[in-house]
């Protein structure tokens, strides 16, 4: 029987307003409130609360036979606390079904797993712990920012404790392999890997609602009869998408909803398909062989690599200059500092500024809120400039005040031992008194002493 694993990605970044040059020094305030709370609403009316209705639904209908997979993300979660808290709530009553699994990935959905792996632990590690407070489970299976994945990576995720981790099925990685079985990590085989097939989740994420595809309109009893050719011994297959293809990318009026709904029903009501979520899957079956990636594959356009976030000067220039401010940051424990900095981070800021042709990625064109590639990098570097500048500022008078304290501290240490040697000193000096005053020890009181303190008698007193 053939594993279908359905996994959805919720993510949205806090979109910055547009910052000039002369705001640098002038406004510490670096994003769209409108925008962000406009787009939320939008697409939590469009998707997320019709999407989250629909699987409940199907929850309910079919019991243990339905199960899905997400990853949302620390800043998603952020805007659904603002501005739409009922889709917390509809992903919570998700939650309490047990038929939805929630995956661990980095708080601020960014890049940082390939250059300083302090703050992607970090990260990790705060995210999984929101998803624990929020769902009441913690983490077993780790999705890092669009599909990000290296043998290096791999490890570090092994390392935090995770059993497994999603990857996209790459040509240039897999080879002559199928991404319908499980893998293992190349440096700790302790790892598993579940690849995304890329040409089935494409079909639904991309290619749906495109009229000149030569496969349109896709049905469910076609979509199905895929499934059955993708090979008679494949174990899984993983459909891994935005979650915002549903209703969104293609909207309600596509079919989308009736689509997903007729799938789930034709793949249930066959005894050669069932629907299971990664930490199951990932103890249910044996791994096939090991995948070696030694540089960072994604699951973006067609070169699945870093090219859509770091593939110019631009790009670069930004990401290098935001984490060279990590060791700064790691000085500060400033409230607005710290939520600045997660936020920058989002890998939605480099994406923006991009100069490749897009081909698949045209679906998310409508959400960019630059005229151009420029003018997202100018954008952001004012605001990288000021924070900057803020941060230098704050870790200054920080460390000045640190400075002063150790000061403080030392100089207090010091006056201890001035006033510890001279009450040695007066010790040294003192009479020292044995017994009562003025009374030898085992003398009758009212006799003359034989001793005087700090004398010492020798001889016969008469």
């Amino acid at each position: 029987m053939k594993t279908i694993c359905l996994y959805f990605q919720v993510h949205q970044p806090f979109r910055l307003r547009r910052y000039r040059f002369f705001d640098i020094g002038t406004s510490e305030y670096y994003y769209d409130d409108y925008a962000n709370e406009s787009v939320i609403k939008k697409i939590a009316a469009k998707c997320y609360l019709p999407a989250n209705k629909l699987l409940l639904e199907l929850i309910e209908k079919f019991g243990d036979r339905f199960k899905v997979a997400f990853s949302i993300s620390g800043i998603a979660l952020d805007q659904f606390e603002l501005y739409a808290p009922e889709v917390l709530e509809s992903f919570r009553r998700l939650a309490d079904t047990k038929n939805v699994e929630f995956l661990a990935e980095t708080y601020s959905h960014s890049l940082v797993s390939l250059t300083d792996a302090g703050e992607f632990s970090s990260q990790v590690e705060r995210h999984s712990e929101r998803i624990e407070s929020l769902f009441g489970v913690k983490p077993k299976v780790f999705r890092n920012t669009e599909l990000v994945y290296s043998d290096e990576i791999g490890s570090a995720i092994a390392g935090m404790g995770f059993e497994g981790m999603l990857s996209e099925g790459a040509r240039h990685i897999l080879g002559w392999k199928s991404p319908n079985y499980l893998y293992t990590n190349s440096i700790n085989p302790d790892l598993r890997l579940l690849l995304r097939n890329t040409g089935l989740s494409d079909d639904i994420a991309f290619r749906f609602s495109r009229r000149s595809w030569d496969q349109w309109p896709l049905t469910a009893e076609k979509y199905v009869k895929w499934l059955k050719k993708s090979g008679r011994n494949d174990k899984v297959i993983n459909i891994f998408i935005e979650y915002e293809t549903l209703g969104d990318h293609h909207p309600a009026d596509s079919g989308i909803f009736e689509f997903f709904r007729a799938f789930t029903e034709i793949i249930i009501g066959k005894n050669e398909f069932k629907f299971s979520v990664p930490s199951l899957i990932i103890q249910e079956l044996q791994p096939v062989d090991t995948i070696d990636v030694p540089y960072p594959a994604s699951w973006a356009d067609e070169e699945k690599d870093l090219s859509a976030w770091l593939g110019n000067d631009m790009q670069n220039e930004a990401f290098n200059k935001l984490y060279a401010l990590r060791e700064l940051v790691s000085k500060t424990s400033d409230n607005k500092i710290l939520t600045d900095w997660h936020f920058l981070q989002t890998s939605d800021h480099f994406y923006y500024m991009s100069t490749k042709v897009f081909t698949e990625q045209e679906v998310h064109k409508h959400y960019n809120p630059y005229e151009s590639p420029y003018d997202a990098f100018i954008n952001y570097m004012n605001v990288l400039s000021d924070f900057t500048r803020r941060l230098k500022k704050l870790v200054g008078s920080e460390e000045s005040r640190m400075l002063q304290v150790e000061r403080l501290l030392k100089e207090k240490d010091e006056l201890i031992q001035t006033l510890q040697k001279r009450i040695d000193q007066l010790q040294e000096t003192a009479p020292v008194m044995v017994g009562p005053v003025g009374v030898e020890e085992n003398e009758e009181p009212g006799k003359p002493a034989l001793k005087e303190s700090g004398k010492k008698v020798t001889g016969k007193q008469n």
